[in-house]
């Protein structure tokens, strides 16, 4: 056996402080021959350790003039406002903090203690949460990436934020109408000749006014970023880049995890939301789509009005039509609405390969049945771009998926995802059947609402579909969870997908109800390659 004696005063080659008659005689024990093995194993590990240490140490003083150069240059183009944002969150931390403190008191005399929730503090998924909505739009924006991106944070994190897809506090009329004499650099009535105060719509970081055009009368809607966004955006992104730089030095382990690449790829998803210019791209790029695929009698995007258009407005046609989980109203528009189903879901899984960027949120207030009796997609501000290799794998778990074949699906899976080690696709396979089989058990309320017209007497009855998002995201976690325990990380653009295929799939449990989207044949769910190079 190895025995390690430590003379505590020995230090840099010094002597102990004790003489050396008064040093205690330590005699070694005899240690048998085959036990020297063992020995020299100890000396070898820890030689292998210093190396390490040493290896990682000169990297750490090379990447440290790089480090510096960044935070120097990141604060720079950050400026006096990063102070300003400074103050402004530790005054949301302390409210935060005082309401942990308040909840934290009620549950101080509890037999059982403190709940997990509490005991994470500030951390939480509630009280982060909460502190990112205090913290303004671009955290709000932060939550609503994390509620977006399963593959990347951990599943309770991910249900608390869907939260932060809430409607925002609109801003005062008066406040839009300075930025719009700004960016229009005229007077506003001689663009338009009427704008409603009353704001359509108010998110995080942009509300969107109803207005007609000047001269032509044509209907359009404003969309304008809110004053003061894009200071906060750039201090906030600056900030949390910076700590992500950080981190990573001090922690060379994070660098696997890939921290400032997922906060690089956080930054540009969100700077490209504020910049109109590239929303506009994208809607353009999707109404070429349309024109070449000859698909503009079936669906169409809103006109882009360029030169009513800047970095911080969008001046877009306004499109009339309602939600495509009002059925009521869309019978009352079209014959089929089965049909209305199949156009829209043909158009997107087009869009897919035909189209630089697909629309990556089709939620009910961005996929309209319009008046005209085609779908309309609106909000091109969330986009999704596939690689050839997620692309080449997605088409084989959807067939998959149409066949209801569990071991091709788990092979599509392992293929699209990136793993250091051999998975078991027979296990992965079953495992994956209990989830796909509970999709089956989701809840959708179909609410019915009967009226009676008191002056004809005759009785209205309208239908529209109710579900609960949060089912949907917690079915999605169950696949990205079963297969994170089989060693499997998905690229984003997997999660913008499957969000898409489960809204679809709610739209047809309302107005297609005995219809199977993998399996219909008149559902194009694998588009033809010849489809991009006709477009190309």
């Amino acid at each position: 056996m190895a025995v390690v004696t430590v003379l505590r005063g020995v230090s840099h080659g010094r002597l102990p402080l004790l003489p050396h008659s008064q040093l205690p005689i330590v005699r070694p024990r005899n240690i048998a021959y085959r036990n020297r093995p063992n020995v020299l194993r100890v000396f070898a590990r820890y030689s292998q350790a210093q190396d390490l240490f040493t290896s990682r140490l000169q990297d750490r003083l090379e990447n440290l003039p790089k480090l510096v150069e960044d935070i120097v240059q990141t604060s720079l183009s950050t400026g006096p406002r990063g102070a300003l944002r400074l103050a402004q969150g530790v005054q949301a931390v302390v409210g935060v903090g005082s309401e942990w403190l308040q909840d934290v008191s009620k549950t101080a005399n509890s037999s059982t203690g403190l709940p997990t929730q509490l005991q994470l503090g500030l951390l939480s998924p509630l009280y982060l949460r909460k502190l990112f909505e205090r913290m303004g739009a671009t955290y709000i924006k932060l939550g609503q990436f994390i509620a977006s991106a399963p593959t990347l944070f951990p599943p309770e994190y991910v249900q608390e934020f869907q939260y932060c897809f809430d409607s925002a506090p609109a801003v005062p009329y008066e406040q839009i109408q300075t930025i719009l004499r700004e960016e229009l650099g005229r007077p506003i009535d001689t663009v338009f000749e009427y704008i409603d105060p009353t704001p359509v719509a108010s998110a995080s970081i942009a509300q969107v006014h109803g207005a007609r055009i000047r001269g032509t009368g044509e209907d359009v809607v404003i969309k304008v970023l809110k004053p003061g966004i894009e200071d906060i955006l750039v201090a906030d992104l600056n900030f949390i880049y910076i700590a992500a730089r950080i981190l990573e030095f001090l922690s060379p382990d994070l660098s696997r995890a890939s921290l400032v690449a997922i906060v690089k790829d956080i930054r540009e998803s969100m700077l490209e939301e504020v910049d109109f210019n590239k929303e506009a791209t994208n809607v353009e790029s999707f109404r070429s789509y349309l024109a070449a695929m000859g698909l503009t009698r079936q669906a169409t995007a809103p006109k882009v009005y360029r030169q009513y258009s800047t970095k911080r407005v969008l001046t877009m046609e306004r499109l009339y039509g309602v939600p495509l989980t009002d059925l009521d109203s869309i019978k009352s528009l079209v014959s089929s609405p089965e049909t209305s189903l199949i156009t829209a879901l043909n158009v997107w899984f087009g869009s897919l390969l035909a189209c630089e960027s697909f629309h990556a949120d089709v939620h009910a207030g961005n996929l309209w049945q319009l008046r005209d009796g085609r779908i309309g997609f609106l909000d091109f501000g969330i986009v999704g771009r596939i690689s050839p290799k997620t692309w080449a794998a997605m088409e084989v778990f959807l067939q998959s998926i149409a066949i209801e074949d569990n071991e091709s699906m788990a092979s599509a899976l392992i293929d699209m995802g990136a793993t250091g080690k051999d998975v078991d696709s027979k296990a992965f396979a079953r495992d994956l059947e209990k989830i796909f089989l509970s999709i089956q058990d989701l809840d959708t309320e179909i609410i019915v609402a009967a009226a009676r017209d008191t002056s004809t007497n005759a009785t209205t009855v309208a239908a529209n579909v109710a579900f609960d998002e949060r089912q949907m995201n917690a079915l999605f976690l169950d696949v990205v969870r079963v297969s994170e325990s089989y060693g499997l990380k998905f690229p984003r653009e997997f999660a913008l997908l499957m969000k898409q295929l489960l809204y679809f799939d709610r739209y047809t449990r309302l107005l297609a109800p005995n219809m199977n989207m993998y399996r219909d044949q008149r559902i194009n769910v694998i588009s033809n390659q010849r489809q991009k190079n006709i477009y190309q």
